[in-house]
């Protein structure tokens, strides 16, 4: 039986978009794996520390993700005695882990091009070596507009979040281009230069990645759920005289509320019961990825 609301089976905790996103991370995972492959050899070969340093990034992309398939696979799992409301949040715990992984290829990169810096050495750039680069570039939009574009769709945080860090390489690509053209111009120190830009780049989208996962863990109330369409759903319920108290919790796609609702204290129970049904799936039907609604029924001073 599948739960309109949330698009799950009854029993089991996966959802058709979930095991979409893992398709998509699987695919992803092969093309950036390529893409850091590709841009280590050259970049050693060239002697370029923003390359490889791109490429460092590049293979962080791959293991990130790795760790949202791992953490998806988790997420998916059905609620237990000891998790009665689902896994969901292990997609929260991936998200994070992406963001300290940015954090620290952001610090490599900066140590490395600080290094590179003090002990300067002129990159060996090539024709081949740019095409490399601007051919892994093509790849990074299409991949990083696609993740972003299926993370919406199916409001998966991890995979947007993923979006932002392989959208982290093509700034990064775009740099080492113009690192390579300075050189060509006779500036060497553009590389190691641009590299502590790149590193100072991820850093910042590893803040936000981390941040906007906080929001989700700590309960932020920083959701779609607008206190005027909640007034009017609920005080367009028949029967209901008044409401208080509502609060939301969650992530996009996966929110859970509470709301106290009044009702005429000389109804019958089984009536106030309708009511409290009719509430939660008004509810369920205007505000996108409302899970699950417990309504606490009070008498009406």
């Amino acid at each position: 039986m599948l739960d309109e609301a949330t698009g799950r089976r009854a029993g089991s905790g996966a959802s058709e978009g979930q095991l979409r996103v893992q398709r998509i991370f699987i695919a992803v995972l092969a093309l950036n794996l390529s893409v850091a492959l590709a841009k280590a050899v050259f970049g050693i070969l060239a002697g370029s520390v923003s390359m490889v340093a791109d490429a460092v990034h590049s293979g962080f992309d791959s293991f990130s993700n790795v760790v949202g398939i791992v953490a998806l696979y988790f997420a998916e799992k059905p609620p237990d005695p000891e998790h009665p409301y689902g896994h969901g949040k292990i997609e929260t715990l991936g998200t994070l882990a992406i963001g300290a992984m940015l954090l620290l290829s952001a610090a490599g990169i900066f140590f490395e091009g600080y290094q590179r810096l003090v002990s300067p050495a002129a990159p060996d750039i090539t024709a081949v070596t740019i095409g490399v680069m601007l051919g892994t570039l093509v790849v990074n939009i299409a991949v990083s507009t696609y993740e972003r574009k299926k993370g919406e769709e199916y409001q998966s945080q991890i995979l947007i979040a993923d979006s932002l860090h392989t959208r982290s390489d093509v700034f990064v690509s775009i740099a080492v281009l113009g690192g390579f053209l300075a050189a060509r111009l006779g500036f060497p120190q553009a590389d190691p230069l641009i590299a502590l830009a790149i590193s100072l780049l991820i850093a910042r989208m590893g803040v936000r990645i981390l941040y906007e996962a906080a929001q989700v863990l700590t309960d932020s109330m920083n959701l779609p759920c607008d206190p005027t369409l909640i007034r009017a759903v609920v005080m367009d319920t028949p029967g209901v005289a008044g409401y208080h108290d509502f609060r939301c919790r969650g992530k996009p796609g996966e929110i859970f509320a509470d709301i106290h609702i009044a009702v005429d204290p000389a109804l019958p129970v089984a009536r106030a019961h309708e009511i409290s049904e009719e509430v939660e799936r008004r509810l369920k039907e205007a505000v996108p990825g409302l899970a699950e609604v417990v309504v606490h029924i009070e008498p009406d001073d």
